[in-house]
């Protein structure tokens, strides 16, 4: 049986039976087919010839081309969950999956980068000097108000938005809805940019941010935007998205000290994905314990 029609079988399957992100998709179908292709054709047309040591193979390749760690691990997932879906439904054709035996790189875990709460209130302090501003620092006060992601900002509407109630409700990874609650900031910001968004957006667009065209704002946009009052606000920092939203995870964490909580805010499936903001509170800490206990103070 031929990988490629597999493949777009493969593909039709995480969009609209598993409803992963497009952007999943996109990387799924980058990294199989650059897999595909490497292949000799007596493999592509024989899904079942395919042995662990092409997949080893593969891998090693890529690694000597200079891919890290991170990199190899998300290929080597690609390939099993695709192998497994393969498995799962031409089990005649395929009746072991190639990639079990290949083992996972070891990956460093690096700690997320985060703006300290003094730093975010700056980047916020947005003069409304402009319609434009006026719709910037609503886009930014949500960010850091509820830590969303930015595919789900670029994607949320205005029947999303409980602004009475101070709740966002958002459909993130794997379609799964959650409620997030929204700062009183925030809220006020939403509330100024609402009618101007109305008279903005075309008649058929409901989303949030939206371009004077009437077009949603989109993603590449966002990150422009984000970019740009970071640097009027005298930032040089990298500043992007995510880096607001681990700032949100950190700052709530800190805070609250509820990892539960703050794991359902940001939409995490495992705890353990959220556990990493504990590991850089404590990290915070014991900064501030060396430079401030008597007993930690280095002699100069």
């Amino acid at each position: 049986m031929k990988i490629k029609p597999c493949l777009e079988a493969y593909l039709l399957h995480l969009s609209e039976e598993r409803h992963l992100s497009p952007l999943t998709v996109s990387a799924n179908q980058r990294d199989l087919l650059h897999f595909i292709n490497t292949l000799p054709d007596q493999l592509q047309a024989d899904i079942g010839a395919i042995q662990t040591q092409d997949i080893r193979a593969y891998l090693m390749s890529r690694s000597a081309q200079g891919a890290a760690a991170k990199s190899l691990a998300r290929y080597r997932s690609h390939l099993k969950n695709f192998f497994a879906y393969l498995q799962k439904h031409h089990p005649t054709q395929l009746n072991h999956n190639p990639v079990e035996l290949v083992g996972t790189p070891k990956i460093k875990r690096t700690l997320p980068e985060v703006l300290d709460v003094d730093t975010v209130f700056r980047l916020l302090e947005i003069p409304l000097t402009s319609e434009i501003a006026i719709r910037d620092k609503a886009l930014l006060e949500l960010f850091y108000s509820s830590g969303l992601r930015l595919a789900e900002i670029a994607e949320l509407h205005w029947h999303d938005l409980m602004l009475d109630d101070g709740l966002v409700r958002v459909l993130g990874k794997g379609r799964k809805e959650r409620l997030v609650p929204l700062g009183k900031m925030a809220t006020q910001a939403l509330q100024q940019w609402q009618p101007l968004a109305r008279s903005w957006a075309s008649a058929d667009n409901s989303h949030v941010f939206v371009t004077k065209r009437g077009g949603s704002l989109k993603r590449r946009s966002i990150q422009a935007r984000v970019k740009y009052w970071a640097q009027q606000q005298g930032l040089w920092e990298r500043v992007y998205p995510h880096l607001l939203r681990h700032s949100f995870a950190s700052h709530m964490l800190e805070s609250s000290g509820d990892l539960r909580a703050v794991q359902e805010m940001l939409g995490h499936a495992d705890l353990a994905t959220t556990q990493i903001y504990t590991h850089l509170n404590f990290q915070h800490l014991a900064k501030v314990y060396d430079q401030a206990h008597p007993r930690a103070k280095k002699k100069k």
